[in-house]
């Protein structure tokens, strides 16, 4: 069968293609930008992808297009699949009935930590020796590629509470009726989409109502927001974490670079990782517990978690020249930046970070968070953010002149940052997309300047 995509290089669509490619489809796709990590891991997959959408991708005509939840009505190939009469469904619906029946699902979902607690999840149960099947919203280092199929019995998603295409309004998760599913933490998001946080509980009460009373449910004790959804009825074993009377994580180093996992004050190991931040840490005590639901002891997927290499673009090291460190990170929302930036201060201590934002998810653009975002910046001794033509609200309302610096030019930024830069700084740049390739031209000008400075 020949499959099409529209939206490919959306980190859920282009892991959806690789699923259907090692299904022995055809499948091509496209996109209106291209770029990587999705656009690599494409091309070595041999998906033929097209930049910019025309009618004549059509020919010759697909069995099936699947659709994206960023295309809409108007789009010229999507007015053309109608038109045509071209079978269409979206991503999560042809996975939900071409994939997902045939294993156990292990969901995880919430705001923040998705990518990486699936990762974490799919690594522990590869360790274990169960070749799990995933489709996570990132590519994960110790996989290198954000989606696979296997013989399995276990199949690893990210849940993710966005909608699920122009023709179905409902959140993607809804589809995919897990057996084990995590909920992390629940903040108000996707504001392009959902008028405020109740309208996202009870799309997250719609994935609990979908959990077999056979399956489990684990939540954070701490986050009131899952509780309410919680208290709006669940069918299945409920397994809290963060409570000292079900499962904790204690940090042993201020960076949580090393940490107990504790059950009922009874330890279960130690975590000895690469990764920083007290998220992380708490990400993997939801992937554990999550684990040990199928039947991965704990001490064992602590071991495991000390070869775990975290995803790309989640405070990925992206190089370094004369001691000044190069960060990639994904984060968008003020909480995702507030922990990053947490985490990278306890590891650095008093060295000096300079934070670069690109405000670019829909919910920045609308300007919902802009007090919360100065809040989340407070870590970053220097910071310097991009206003896009696109933001709808000026940055210059809410910053402190004396820490942060606006651009409306790439290479300006670039430019600044370069002559500002010091031995031993670590530049944190915190985008959701590819920011313009910023991270490898600074790195460039960086090499450069220093090589001017030794000559």
């Amino acid at each position: 069968m020949h499959i099409h995509i529209l939206g490919i290089c959306g980190t859920f669509m282009a892991g959806l293609a690789i699923l259907a490619k090692q299904q022995g489809h055809t499948v091509t796709g496209v996109d209106k930008g291209v770029y990587p990590p999705m656009s690599t891991q494409l091309a070595e997959q041999g998906i033929e992808c097209y930049s910019g959408y025309d009618s004549q991708h059509l020919e010759p005509r697909p069995d099936c297009v699947i659709i994206g939840n960023a295309l809409s009505r108007g789009n010229v190939e999507v007015e053309a699949i109608l038109n045509q009469g071209i079978p269409y469904t979206s991503g999560a619906q042809w996975l939900a009935e071409h994939i997902l029946p045939h294993y156990h699902v292990l969901a995880v979902a919430g705001t923040h930590g998705k990518t990486t607690t699936s990762s974490m999840l799919a690594w522990l149960l590869e360790s274990a020796g169960l070749n799990p099947s995933f489709l996570i919203g990132g590519v994960p280092e110790n996989f290198g590629v954000s989606a696979r199929l296997t013989d399995g019995n276990y199949f690893v998603i990210e849940a993710d509470e966005y909608d699920t295409a122009f023709f179905d309004k409902r959140a993607k998760f809804v589809h995919y009726h897990p057996r084990t599913l995590v909920i992390n933490n629940l903040e108000f998001d996707h504001a392009d989409i959902y008028p405020d946080l109740a309208a996202i509980q009870r799309q997250f009460h719609h994935l609990i109502r979908t959990v077999p009373s056979t399956g489990q449910v684990i939540s954070d004790h701490h986050e009131d927001s899952v509780k309410a959804v919680l208290s709006q009825g669940c069918w299945s074993e409920q397994v809290t974490m963060r409570d000292k009377t079900t499962w904790s994580a204690q940090a042993k180093t201020p960076d949580c670079a090393e940490f107990d996992i504790v059950y009922k004050d009874t330890h279960q190991g130690t975590v000895n990782w690469g990764l920083l931040g007290e998220h992380n840490m708490f990400n993997a005590l939801s992937a554990v517990v999550a684990a040990e639901h199928i039947g991965i002891k704990s001490g064992d997927s602590c071991q495991a978690l000390a070869s775990f290499k975290n995803v790309k673009r989640r405070l990925e090291l992206r190089g370094s020249h004369a001691d000044i460190a190069v960060y990639d990170d994904f984060a968008h929302h003020p909480t995702a930046i507030k922990t990053t930036l947490a985490g990278l201060r306890q590891h650095v201590k008093k060295q000096r970070i300079i934070a670069i934002l690109e405000p670019r998810s829909n919910t920045m653009k609308m300007g919902v968070h802009q007090q919360e975002l100065i809040d989340a910046l407070i870590e970053a001794d220097q910071v310097c953010i991009y206003q896009p033509e696109s933001l709808t609200w000026s940055l210059k309302d809410i910053i402190d002149p004396v820490t942060t610096q606006i651009f409306t030019d790439i290479q300006a930024l670039i430019n600044h940052v370069i002559d500002s830069v010091q031995a031993t700084d670590h530049v944190l740049v915190m985008s959701n997309g590819g920011f313009d390739n910023i991270h490898q031209r600074l790195l460039e000008g960086i090499h450069t300047k220093y090589i001017k400075v030794v000559s």
